[in-house]
């Protein structure tokens, strides 16, 4: 009786068998171009190591481009798998803080594998991808502008359990400065470079002399030899400096807590730089706790030498936010102009819930709701609000979680019905929204639109009775003196009249027995169908298309239906009447 040995440790999967042979086969059909060069080896992680000799005499150098020599050696490290590409590496330093080389070693073939990788095209898409690197390197085809992990090795530096620090203010340009890190929950520490008393935490800030093309290690003896070690450094060193500002640091933070750092690394294309956070944890950083007490009134004589080599670094996560390094989501969206602007909101139920949120999400400066209702269980199934805002007015509920999207969001309520400052509200918001059903709103909204100098744009949004899948906005840009209900009536007219547009003559129609829902036994206010899912989604519809009515500053009203409507047209557009 013996064992079969095809699932010892160190035999290649089918997958690398697979992906061995056909290397062979391509290196034999293409021997001037391809070399295999030894046998393949195991490494550690499991992948399969192979040695290959590529001849680059075919690629065009252009000024600032990779300088290659006739024929390149790269190591191919095929995972076990085929889930991840494979990897290729190079043994030298040769192409170290060139573009989309990480950490001296690796070149970055697939910026993004999940979309880039596809395991059908085998092996061959793997050399294609590299040739295609080599020659795009070799002819200083690379954004090196785009290349932001670059500035420290191209790879990550995040520790699992490590919290995010999150970075809004612009970093002075200093070589050393303290900052603060307000804990906002477990996960989360917000810099600030405003002086703050406890809980505050205090880190130095410390701009690194050169961009780190071999990564910032994992101990802090490790990220003080890189700083120096770098290409571009200053002759003179700079570890000292850092030390000397963690350890000032350190004994200013009580004993039993770790000590923070952010690191400030050039980026090799100009800019702002690119943001690394650490932490050295409580243990390690009552060490250096020890370490500067031996050392009273001459902290910067305490050198890189004294430090314990096995003090560990944990990588924080970084949400980097500073306005010169962020770019919007949604920046060429519609929604774009709600950015900065005030509006309000009256009426927060099953459409005005939603629009709300997405406003808020969009980039509005300044929120106004008006609704007195209050929040019953039965409203979660379709509307914005929470268990733990039952009996609790729907704006007061709606505030608390749109200030909970943007800290720099204002959000405010308005008492009433209607705000008792209506008329002013026409000279100081951007954008009214009536999301009421309600006909004296908006028969009052009709009355408002004629305040002279009217600065806000005014709209109203409706869903159907029957589905909730139908959506309606009016919209009435500042210059014109008529209000939404009034414009409403006129395209009720025109849309009645259409029968290509019977899919909406419900919008205008009295609403037939069964049309609408009786929620609750004995209730005496029927209500409209529809599910969160198809409110949000026609409250989600309609705010885009305001915001494309914002842009242009016109008036008109939008007709929309769900792709599940029964019939179409499922977009109509209705200019005002001249």
């Amino acid at each position: 009786m013996s064992r079969r040995n095809s699932g010892r440790p160190g035999a290649p999967t089918s997958w690398q068998k697979k992906a061995l042979a056909d290397l062979r086969t391509i290196a034999a059909e293409q021997p001037d171009i391809l070399r295999v060069v030894g046998a393949p080896e195991r490494t550690d992680d499991g992948a399969v190591a192979v040695t290959i000799e590529i001849d680059t005499k075919g690629t065009v150098w252009l000024e600032g481009g990779l300088l290659l020599q006739p024929r390149e050696q790269f190591v191919m490290r095929i995972p076990p798998h085929a889930l991840l590409p494979p990897q290729v590496d190079v043994t030298h330093t040769r192409f170290l803080g060139h573009p989309h080389v990480l950490q001296g070693h690796r070149l970055c073939l697939y910026l993004d594998p999940a979309r880039e990788w596809n395991p059908a095209d085998g092996i061959r898409s793997s050399l294609d991808r590299l040739w295609g690197w080599l020659s795009d390197a070799a002819g200083n085809r690379f954004d090196a502008s785009t290349a932001l992990y670059h500035a420290v090795g191209g790879v990550l530096h995040q520790s699992a359990a490590a919290p995010t620090i999150v970075v809004r203010e612009p970093v002075p340009p200093k070589n050393v400065q303290a900052g603060y890190l307000i804990p906002r929950t477990v996960q989360r520490l917000d810099l600030t470079f405003i002086p703050r008393e406890p809980p505050a935490a205090r880190l130095p800030v410390i701009t690194a002399p050169a961009p780190l093309p071999m990564g910032a290690g994992t101990t802090l003896v490790q990220l003080l030899q890189q700083i120096d070690a770098s290409p571009g450094s200053a002759a003179a060193p700079f570890a000292p400096a850092v030390l000397t500002s963690l350890v000032t640091s350190v004994v200013r933070n009580a004993d039993g807590t770790p000590q923070y750092f952010l690191l400030a690394v050039p980026h090799p294309a100009g800019g702002p730089p690119h943001l690394i956070a650490g932490r050295i944890p409580a243990t390690a950083a009552d060490e250096l706790r020890d370490l500067a007490r031996r050392h009273p009134g001459s902290l910067n004589k305490i050198t890189p030498s004294a430090v314990n080599p096995t003090v560990p670094i944990e990588w924080c996560r970084v949400s980097d936010e500073r306005q010169a390094v962020t770019t919007r989501r949604d920046a060429s969206r519609p929604v774009n102009n709600y950015q900065d602007k005030h509006v309000h909101i009256w009426g927060c139920g099953g459409i005005g819930s939603w629009t709300a949120e997405f406003i808020a999400r969009a980039g509005a400066a300044h929120i106004t709701l008006c609704d007195p209702g209050v929040v019953t269980g039965g409203l979660l199934v379709r509307q914005n609000f929470l268990e733990i805002d039952i009996g609790e007015t729907k704006a007061a509920a709606l505030a608390d979680r749109l200030r909970n999207i943007d800290d720099n969001l204002t959000v405010d309520i308005a008492k009433g019905i209607l705000p008792d400052d209506a008329e002013q509200v026409m000279h100081q918001a951007d954008l009214v929204i009536d999301a009421t059903i309600s006909l004296a709103i908006g028969q009052a909204l009709d009355v408002l639109a004629r305040t002279p100098d009217r600065k806000a744009t005014l709209a109203q949004i409706a869903t159907d009775t029957r589905t909730g899948t139908l959506g309606i906005l009016t919209a009435c840009a500042p210059d014109t003196l008529q209000g939404p209900h009034t414009l409403d009536s006129q395209v009720g007219l025109s849309v009645l009249g259409d029968h290509l547009l019977e899919l909406y003559h419900p919008l205008w129609q009295e609403s037939e027995h069964g049309d609408e829902l009786v929620p609750t036994r004995g209730c005496s206010v029927p209500t409209f169908h529809g599910s969160s899912a198809d409110l949000a989604a026609v409250a989600a519809t309609l705010t885009t298309f305001l915001g494309m009515q914002m842009a242009v500053s016109t008036s008109g009203t939008h007709l929309i239906a769900l792709p599940h409507a029964h019939s179409g047209p499922h977009h109509h557009y209705v200019p005002p009447t001249p």
